[in-house]
């Protein structure tokens, strides 16, 4: 049973601690974490908390100070990043702007194959055109599978790397802000999309940063809130997800309510 347990585990952060410059404060402050097979896990905090800090150590390009992460049973400073990052996905709207402009949205779900930015150095099959175009059909996008990246809109651009991102069934899905500067309409159309890959018992673990509670798609299953740097709350959403850890974490008076028919999540002022 503990080996059962053991092999469970996608991310694993143990006491660890973040400081960029010497003499800075810390950044992120002893994070003791743990994903599993089949969680959904939104990362909560005000700007500043450190969530897309854990992000990028997360996705192996930032070490921390102190501590151990393992990601998919790997320990970070004891194994080939470059092999291990082809094992998850990161989807993030700072990576649209690294990406080579003139690629068709095909190309770019397919340069997701080797964690690329751009075509030019791999060789794809038929196979994997017909894999990149079914993905962008699910995610609404399949008629733009030609339309080259930079002509698209920013909710289809983003629809697209969701596609990029499950291109290779990644065991780890990182997410930074999907929604991020999409006007209502776009929003919505990717936070369905992320219920549906919530909802999804093949898909892969899955770790979503935000700071909005409106953002955060049905069926996640935990969260885990952030205050300067440091763990505040973590756990079951339903549990965390309270009037009291957003008043704190916010610094003002919040009434929480979810929704048990949408499973959407809403935070208004106190009176």
């Amino acid at each position: 049973m503990a080996d059962i347990a053991i092999s469970s585990r996608k991310l694993e952060f143990d006491d660890v601690s973040l400081r960029y410059e010497a003499g800075e404060p810390l950044t992120l402050t002893t994070i003791t974490w743990c994903v599993s097979a089949g969680e959904r896990w939104v990362v909560l905090g005000a700007n500043g908390a450190g969530k897309t800090s854990m992000l990028r150590i997360a996705s192996l390009y930032q070490h921390p100070t102190a501590g151990r992460v393992i990601v998919l049973g790997e320990e970070l400073g004891h194994c080939d990043v470059r092999t291990l990052r082809e094992r998850l996905a990161l989807c993030s709207p700072a990576l649209a702007s690294r990406l080579e402009p003139s690629m068709t949205a095909c190309e770019v779900v397919m340069t997701g194959l080797h964690a690329a930015l751009a075509p030019w150095w791999h060789r794809y099959t038929v196979d994997d055109r017909s894999r990149a175009a079914a993905l962008l059909e699910r995610f609404g996008v399949g008629a733009l599978a030609e339309h080259r990246f930079d002509t698209l809109s920013a909710g289809e651009r983003q629809r697209t790397l969701l596609a990029r991102s499950l291109v290779r069934d990644p065991e780890l899905l990182l997410l930074d802000e999907p929604t991020a500067g999409l006007d209502i309409g776009a929003r919505e159309q990717v936070l369905g999309d992320l219920a549906s890959i919530a909802h999804d018992m093949g898909a892969p673990a899955t770790v979503l940063v935000t700071h909005h509670l409106e953002e955060i798609p049905a069926g996640f299953t935990h969260a885990l809130v952030l205050r300067a740097g440091a763990v505040l709350a973590q756990g079951d959403i339903l549990a965390v997800l309270t009037d009291a850890v957003l008043s704190e974490c916010f610094g003002v008076p919040l009434a929480v309510e979810h929704d048990t028919k949408s499973g959407r999540f809403t935070a208004r002022l106190r009176p």
